[in-house]
Order: structure tokens, then C-alpha cells, then sequence
């Protein structure tokens, strides 16, 4: 199970942190990840990380902007936003799967239900 926390409406140039915890079979959580969806639009990749949490990707519209972090001993994994901008509005999904490439939706078979991120000018 994986759940998300900490989005909310910030303006632009602002920043939020987001947190996914997982639970349950978190040992097939090799490749976790983060996605998001803005309305009207298809699910767009953010970031991801390998089990070795060293290793990270970024989509380029958040490279620079966005950090991911990985706690493997306490299941957690974090998304550090800055410099938001309103076209980061969306619904912000956290995956996990038991290996792949990051940033494909196929890769993971676990996701949270999300939660909402929303950025005003």
C-alpha cells in the first residue's frame, strides 16, 4: 500500500514537500516513483529511483527543480518542489514496482490514490 501526503495550494515560486509511505510488500519495491495528472491530460511522469536510492531520474520539466529522496529502512520516499509553476498543477501519484525503467507507467504494479497539488500565478 502506498499512501501520499503533504500536497496543497502554493503560488508560484513557492514550494511543497510531498511524502509517500509504503507498507505491506514493500521488499517488490524495488523501482519507485513519482507521477502526476492534470485534468483533461494523460498521466505524465516526475521522477523515479532504483533500490539503490544513489540513483535518481527526472522528467526535463522538473529537472533542477523537483528532488526525489529514498529512505530504504523506513519505506518512505519524499518529492521536494521548488520554484513551482502553475503548470505543475495536477494530482501527484506515487508507484512502486519490482523493476524497469523508471519512467514508464508499466514498470510498477502499486499505486496511491494520490494527492493534489495546485499552483496559482
Amino acid at each position: 500500500q502506498l499512501v501520499e501526503s503533504g500536497g496543497g495550494l502554493v503560488q508560484a515560486g513557492g514550494s511543497l514537500r510531498l511524502s509517500c509511505e509504503a507498507s505491506g510488500r514493500t521488499d517488490d519495491h524495488y523501482t519507485m516513483g513519482w507521477f502526476r495528472q492534470a485534468p483533461g491530460r494523460d498521466r505524465e511522469y516526475v521522477a523515479s529511483s532504483g533500490w539503490s536510492a544513489a540513483f535518481t531520474d527526472y522528467a526535463d520539466s522538473v529537472r533542477g527543480r523537483f528532488t526525489l529522496s529514498r529512505y530504504i529502512t523506513n519505506h518512505t520516499m519524499y518529492l521536494q518542489m521548488n520554484n513551482l509553476k502553475p503548470e505543475d498543477t495536477a494530482v501527484y501519484y506515487c508507484a512502486a514496482g519490482q523493476g524497469g525503467y523508471g519512467h514508464i507507467a508499466t514498470t510498477y504494479d502499486s499505486w496511491g490514490r494520490g494527492t493534489q497539488v495546485t499552483v496559482s500565478s
